[in-house]
């Protein structure tokens, strides 16, 4: 009798199983560095934020072991702890990287786990960035199985498939059997969970690094012989039965052949990646047109209203809510020209003069689109109206572009922190992790 194909929650588990590091091109750990210290620097610029100072106090409240560290806070928690806390620095700005087929922010949720358990674990720099590259891939393969009814219904992509892309990830580091990794796929899967409705509130950082350490906590449990059901992904009642998804089966055929990393989407604005197109849009009427902001009467942008149902953000009364404010954005943008952290603060976003721009801008949806594009319409006040587009997650640049503009973003985020020998003695050992045998000169 012929045997049943394996069920996708096996397949998956047999791909981060079967997978060694000659089955990945040498490009891909290029990328992953570049990933990483991007990472690095939204984490060290967000370190801060009130959101992870709570969650630190609250780690001090639950006690543990000093088993890994808090990245910029001289601190060791508890693994699980430590993937909580800086999962959430790393996305309280809104300043890291997207994945259009993750439907969200994969390294968020996938590099604190792995370098809590790494550290824990003592698992060399080699083992990490493959066990990254494999946890982005499932992240991507689940991601684009689901389609957008996962995303349009109201779950959020980077918590969602941040769960499991973490389990995947940390599976592999912990070299765990098919069994036991089908299992822990299943761990993350029950866990998983994230609203939409919290953008804009401390919750959505909350979600990257609850997934990190729900994914990490999975694979712990699962090592421990904690088990769950062999279908818990495809199965009746189960992940894409209850959360909902398209189930694009072909994309399971992309395992192994390609690895999403270069698709990965660096920020250059520190707000909701669904307001960069109007941003740029709008920036490039400006600068082709000559314009200042006195010569504009009025901005209409049009974009998908997956875009409008992520960036829903009208008003902007918190540097949180001005993050997912597309009128915010593009009315800063026009008026100051800088979109980094700064332009997030209480005191920045208050500013009369952009509030008062503001209620120049208008957003709406654009029947025609479906990802980041934007439409943008400025009229000038002699009646001219001029017209721009941008998709800026078609706009990825190549490898080299990439690790210049994140060099420069790293420098800009960590040189206020660390100072210039510890930023550039951070930089040249995230550049060279592959040949660390263990995490200590990093974290050193």
């Amino acid at each position: 009798m012929a045997q049943e194909p394996p069920g996708l929650t096996r397949r998956l588990a047999r791909f981060i199983t079967g997978t060694s590091e000659a089955d990945l091109p040498g490009y891909v750990y290029e990328h992953a560095k570049v990933a990483l210290l991007d990472w690095y620097a939204v984490a060290i610029a967000g370190k801060d934020d009130p959101l992870v100072l709570k969650l630190i106090r609250v780690a001090d409240l639950m006690g543990g072991s000093e088993q890994a560290t808090l990245i910029g806070h001289g601190l060791r928690k508890s693994a699980c702890q430590a993937a909580l806390v800086n999962g959430a620095a790393s996305h309280a700005l809104d300043y890291d990287d997207t994945l259009v087929p993750f439907l969200g922010h994969p390294s968020v949720t996938i590099f604190p786990s792995l370098l809590a358990l790494a550290e824990w674990k003592k698992k060399s720099g080699e083992d990490l960035l493959t066990s990254y590259l494999i946890g982005l891939k499932v992240g991507a393969v689940l991601g684009a199985y689901s389609g957008l009814s996962h995303y349009m219904a109201g779950w959020h992509g980077t918590s969602t498939m941040g769960h499991l892309a973490s389990a995947a990830a940390c599976a592999r580091l912990l070299r765990l059997s098919e069994q036991e990794t089908v299992h822990a796929l299943g761990i993350a899967a029950t866990q998983a969970s994230g609203l939409k409705r919290v953008f804009g509130t401390m919750c959505k950082p909350f979600h990257a690094g609850r997934a990190s350490q729900a994914g990490l906590l999975a694979v712990l449990l699962a090592a421990e012989g904690f088990d769950a059901p062999e279908d818990t992904l495809e199965g009746p009642q189960g992940f894409f039965d209850v959360l909902k998804g398209d189930r694009g089966e072909q994309v399971l055929d992309t395992l192994g052949k390609t690895w999403e990393i270069e698709n990965l989407s660096q920020k250059y604005h520190a707000s909701c990646h669904f307001t960069h197109s109007p941003i740029e849009a709008a920036l490039k009427v400006a600068r082709e047109e000559n314009l200042s902001p006195a010569q504009i009467r009025a901005i209409r942008v049009r974009t998908s209203q997956t875009a409008l149902s992520a960036a829903h953000q009208t008003e902007a009364k918190t540097g949180l809510a001005a993050k997912f404010c597309i009128p915010y954005c593009v009315a800063n943008a026009l008026i100051t020209g800088r979109t980094g952290i700064q332009a997030f603060s209480e005191e920045w976003v208050g500013s009369p003069q952009i509030q008062s721009f503001m209620k120049k801008v208008t957003v709406g949806p654009d029947g025609g689109k479906a990802g980041l594009g934007a439409i943008v319409e400025v009229e000038t006040t002699e009646g001219k109206l001029c017209t721009s587009f941008s998709d800026i997650l078609q706009e990825v640049v190549p490898l080299e572009t990439k690790r210049e503009k994140i060099r420069a973003k790293f420098y800009d985020l960590c040189l206020p922190v660390l100072g210039p020998t510890r930023t550039t003695a951070v930089r040249e050992a995230i550049l060279s992790l592959d040949r660390f045998e263990d995490m200590q000169p990093l974290f050193q």
